[in-house]
């Protein structure tokens, strides 16, 4: 085979609001089926913190609402 790795993250959903995000990877992953937010905003990485950055309202709402979920045979 190819070097090369799959990507295991390809699929997502969306969720309520934070806390509805936040409660359901608590429970997923405690009961051994991995999710985990799709990303941080980059403003909030500490590199970043400081930087200028635009109205990020859009991204914001998707950030607390969106969640990866492994895509495997094995689900």
């Amino acid at each position: 085979m190819p070097n090369y790795r799959t990507n295991l993250w390809l699929n997502c959903i969306f969720l309520k609001d934070k806390t509805e995000r936040d409660d359901f990877l608590k429970y997923t992953n405690e009961n051994g089926v991995m999710t985990r937010p799709a990303w941080t905003l980059m403003n909030k990485l500490p590199m970043y913190k400081n930087c200028l950055h635009t109205n990020l309202e859009n991204a914001q709402w998707l950030e607390d609402r969106l969640v990866n979920i492994a895509s495997s045979v094995r689900i």
